[in-house]
């Protein structure tokens, strides 16, 4: 039984690391302690209560959550802290050990967050708690469809992975695929609709795989989501290309609302270093996926992550990489660097790839990925575009996106408060002052 009159009249601050879907998350979690009469806290407020929303997807990430936990517990002394997400399902007990630390919650136990914050402040009960489930007892799954203080909504539609890569802790962090039902999906994206929605991005953690546990599918609800009105765009965050199927790519190309817009994971360009991360696909159905998208849409945007310095990767298999994604009509490369993660199977791989090496191979692909933006962006220039802003600082530049994810810039002198989420045509002109953008014109 939740306790409305115990929430009342205290502040929340916020801190999230990591992805899309961990921002989500969070934002829900805001949305839900507001519901209970608690106030997010203002900049130089000290707050009563503080969620750290943890990532672990690299020793760096591990690094800067652990320093974003002192720093709350530092600025806000006296708050009921709460400790989840990832870094908090793999290292709860350390963690918990934490000076200030009041609450760690896996990733099982984040959904009932209220009721762990009801019985804490009733119960008057201030003891460390620790509730961190194992990772194959993680069955549930938590609905979120949150805007916080971005024009697009971020709709989570799966969690968890079944795929255990060599490299990766996801799945020990997050648990086994599990999705929530097309029905109540569109019923989470009529609300946005009802909230001033117009955006949607699809998040969650191995998205394609979609159905685990409701015997769906996600082309299916793809096609239930493009029905809903009101909505008028959606973006998918990442598709693993075993999963992209061809089906799907021919259904964009004529959807209504699903954007001209993909995100792969390719990890490797080598055959030979996708066998050693147990990736479930080769170059050649990543290459295909890559024509048939710009078959049917030849001004898609692409964006690919890349990993470099994993182990086994050597100096033959990064050039054979290097020169894979420059043969590709890609848009952009997220390079991120190997880093080592406990209990993983790559460890068992022999060749270690050394920082230096690591460091001069990101610079390479980050090289090339920057000729790739810069061409597609300027293959645009004098075109016409719709472009969704984005709410910008009074006397500042606004910024908004085409539908194919070209970040379009409005210059200050003519930008209003009231373009902010709202679709507008404008011809693209030349590059702005940095080159992140592409200067935009408003049509009449």
């Amino acid at each position: 039984m939740i306790d409305t009159s115990a929430f009342q009249g205290k502040t929340a601050a916020y801190y999230t690391l990591g992805c899309k879907l961990n921002f989500s998350e969070t934002s829900t979690f805001g949305r839900m302690l507001q519901q209970m009469g608690v106030r997010t806290a203002g900049k130089d407020e000290q707050a009563d209560i503080c969620i750290i929303n943890t990532c672990s997807v690299t020793e760096v990430a591990d690094h800067k959550c652990r320093q974003a936990i002192h720093r709350m517990v530092r600025k806000h002394p006296g708050a009921f802290v709460v400790v989840t997400g990832c870094y908090a399902q793999l290292e709860g007990e350390k963690i918990g050990t934490i000076e200030g630390v009041d609450l760690v919650l896996g990733s099982n136990e984040k959904a009932r967050l209220i009721q762990y914050l009801n019985d804490a402040f009733i119960g008057g009960d201030t003891r460390k708690v620790h509730v961190v489930e194992r990772t194959k007892d993680i069955t549930s799954f938590a609905p979120s469809c949150s805007r916080g203080n971005r024009t697009r909504f971020f709709l989570k539609v799966q969690d968890g992975c079944n795929y255990f890569c060599t490299y990766c802790t996801i799945p020990f962090a997050r648990g086994f695929s599990r999705n929530a039902s097309i029905e109540s999906l569109v019923a989470q994206a009529q609300e946005a609709v009802a909230e001033g929605g117009k955006e949607i991005v699809l998040t969650g953690v191995n998205i394609g795989d979609f159905g685990a546990t409701t015997h769906e599918r996600f082309i299916d609800l793809v096609k239930a989501l493009d029905q809903v009105e009101g909505v008028k765009r959606y973006r998918i965050s990442s598709l693993e290309p075993d999963l992209l199927s061809d089906e799907l790519i021919a259904y964009c190309a004529q959807s209504r609302s699903f954007m001209p817009h993909f995100h792969i994971p390719l990890q490797s360009g080598s055959d030979e270093v996708l066998r050693l991360m147990h990736r479930r696909y080769d170059k050649a159905l990543f290459a295909h996926k890559i024509g048939l998208i710009k078959q049917y849409m030849p001004d898609a945007f692409i964006g690919v992550d890349v990993m470099v310095g994993t182990r086994g990767e050597t100096p033959e298999c990064f050039e054979e990489c290097y020169e894979f994604l420059s043969s590709l009509d890609v848009t952009q490369l997220h390079v991120f660097p190997y880093s080592e993660r406990p209990g993983t199977a790559a460890l068992k791989i022999p060749y270690v790839v050394s920082d230096a090496d690591k460091k001069q191979r990101s610079k390479r692909l980050l090289e090339l990925s920057d000729r790739k933006t810069h061409a597609f962006y300027e293959r645009h220039i004098g075109q016409q575009a719709e472009v969704l802003f984005e709410k910008a600082p009074r006397g500042k530049a606004m910024h908004g996106f085409t539908r194919n994810y070209i970040r379009v810039e409005l210059p200050a002198a003519v930008a209003r408060e009231e373009y902010d989420n709202q679709l507008m045509m404008v011809s693209l002109k030349g590059f702005n002052h940095d080159g992140s953008a592409l200067l935009a014109e408003l049509l009449p």
